[in-house]
């Protein structure tokens, strides 16, 4: 985020995607695609001027889901944790997405691809678990909404 903010390509980005220019981002890629990287589980090495990002969608993506192990003994917060607690202070949905996932975004249609599934998680509401060629636009709203 800091890199991007500091050579000045968050709107030049976001004018290229608008033009239909294909957006294609794994890991952090994916972070930045939502509306803030606030979700993210990279430990803040640096600082950025903010934590606001592309918006190219308007939900935030949590890359590399992990679903809590019910026989761990580490007493630290889940990720699933950890994204409730986002949502205790923030409005957005999060989408879960486990490794072997990717969300395909066209003509206003949010699918979920892959081998793996994801899991969705809404302000007020219990998380919902996704399927591989589920359409998610109505549980995240669509990249038109943003």
């Amino acid at each position: 985020m800091k890199a991007l903010q500091d050579l000045e390509l968050l709107e030049p980005i976001r004018r290229k995607v608008k033009k239909g220019a294909p957006y294609i981002g794994s890991s952090a890629g994916s972070n930045v695609a939502g509306p803030t990287i606030k979700t993210t589980k990279d430990m803040p090495i640096v600082q950025p001027r903010s934590f606001d990002s592309l918006r190219l969608v308007p939900f935030q993506i949590s890359p590399h889901y992990l679903d809590p192990d019910q026989n761990s003994t580490h007493m630290g917060e889940t990720q699933e944790e950890r994204i409730l607690q986002f949502l205790e202070e923030n409005e957005t949905p999060v989408a879960g997405i486990r490794e072997g996932a990717w969300l395909l975004i066209e003509n206003g249609a949010v699918t979920l691809k892959g081998k793996t599934g994801a899991r969705i998680f809404r302000p007020g509401q219990a998380p919902v678990e996704v399927a591989p060629g589920a359409e998610i636009s109505k549980l995240l709203g669509g990249p038109d909404a943003s």
